[in-house]
């Protein structure tokens, strides 16, 4: 039976239905197939919505939408273009750049490679750039989004494991700064051979207006975070915070939020929260089916009969996670595998909070994993690219991308030195 679901499911990715409807279909057929009562259904649904912290994911999708319509991305995008601009590919800089900072406020890559692209690649091959570089530099720099805090995918492994979110957000900052410094050296050198155009340099006085206009966005992030680190409040209640900083900000200060602006605003966040928690609800039963039939204890013993070593186990989990990652969103991968797999790694001695880190990052990293990456497809639908082109410029980002992976794996105070740190 649960062969029969594991294919029903594969077999709606396929047919492109909405990942929560092919996990919902596979989890009916189970249980009126097993004669399980439905009333099943609803109570393990419950159960996984009924917890405060996933409270904060619609709070941080309002705060992220309001400043993003606020008018926040065009001027982080301005700002990172002042200080890079003057270098060759500076662009393409700045496209990375924002995507850092934007990673503070958005938290998911999807929305990232969705808001930057939308302004960012149209600029770029109106400046000369290759459209393949173009759709690919900005799908690339948005899987920093979900490793620099505050991240989506974070609170969603902290609630798996009942792990701290401030450490887990402590832990994904030098990894995230490690990939968005690499992809910067990586652009650098495409921009470098290729001869892409660069603007003259801006004056300390422009540079210094940009950080004015973008300092809200960065005090917002900085709030959220010594907020959490420091347990002035929960993650649920940074959320509303941010919620309540993100209107203040973008209809006092930057004035571009009108009530009718807000009203779309809150109909767009209430419609991508409720279908997370619809994702959240089915991955839950699902994971109910999958303990009832025993696989994750399967998958374990599979995986540790073949090595004790947790090198070699990490191993192993990277490539699953990287494969899974290219065809299905990064949360749904986290609700299904994440609690599975970090058994079995702390099994070997891992340490959950590297775990976790690790697996996010992996699953990231398959957004832009050719030939099925979500962001590639967003990327290439904003540059009226082919998605073979797109791949194509992805290789040498995806390259930069699984070097950080493999130091992330093997060196694990990259992920544990700033909780340790900061958090007894």
């Amino acid at each position: 039976m649960i062969l029969l679901i594991i294919v029903v499911f594969i077999a709606g990715l396929l047919l492109r239905f909405p990942i929560a409807f092919a996990l919902g279909l596979s989890c009916f057929i189970y249980v009126i197939g097993e004669g399980i009562p439905l009333v099943v259904v609803p109570i393990k649904m419950y159960a996984g919505i009924d917890l405060f912290v996933l409270l904060s994911i619609p709070g941080f999708i309002l705060a992220g939408n309001l400043m993003n319509l606020g008018g926040l991305t065009a001027k982080i995008i301005t700002f990172c273009n002042r200080v890079l601009g003057h270098v060759r590919g500076g662009l393409s800089l700045a496209n990375i750049g924002a995507s850092m900072l934007f990673a503070g406020i958005s938290g998911t890559a999807v929305a990232d490679t969705a808001s930057i692209g939308s302004v960012m690649i149209p600029a770029m091959k109106k400046e000369g750039y290759d459209e393949g570089f173009s759709c690919a530099v900005t799908a690339a720099s948005s899987t920093v989004g979900p490793i620099i805090p505050p991240s989506v995918p974070m609170i969603i492994a902290a609630t798996l494991s009942g792990l701290s979110v401030g450490k887990l957000f402590l832990a994904g900052a030098i990894p995230g700064l490690l990939l968005g410094l690499g992809m910067m050296t990586v652009a650098y050198s495409i921009a470098v051979k290729r001869k892409y155009p660069k603007h003259p340099r801006s004056s300390l006085k422009k540079i210094a207006m940009g950080f004015l206009e973008t300092f809200w966005a960065l005090l917002m992030t900085f709030i959220i975070l010594f907020g959490i680190v420091a347990g002035v409040f929960t993650p649920t209640e940074a959320s509303i915070i941010a919620v309540l900083y993100a209107y203040l900000v973008g209809t006092f200060i930057y004035k571009k939020l009108t009530l009718a602006k807000v009203n779309i605003i809150i109909l767009d966040s209430m419609k991508t929260a409720a279908s997370l928690m619809i994702l959240v609800g089915f991955a839950n039963l699902f994971g109910w089916i999958l303990i009832t039939e025993r696989l994750p204890l399967l998958i374990s013993e599979q995986i540790l009969d073949l090595t004790q070593s947790p090198y070699l186990v990490l191993l192993l989990i990277n490539l699953l996670l990287i494969f899974v990652g290219t065809f299905m969103e990064t949360v749904a991968a986290l609700l299904i595998l994440f609690p599975i797999l970090l058994k079995v790694a702390v099994s070997v001695g891992v340490d959950p909070i590297h775990f976790a880190v690790i697996a996010v990052l992996n699953l990231i990293i398959g957004l832009t994993t050719p030939p099925v990456g979500v962001c590639l497809f967003v990327a290439s639908s904003i540059g009226k690219t082919s998605i073979g082109t797109v791949s194509k410029a992805s290789l040498p980002f995806l390259m930069v991308s699984l070097f950080v992976l493999a130091l992330v794996t093997l060196l694990p105070q990259l992920s544990l030195f700033l909780p340790n740190m900061f958090i007894e």
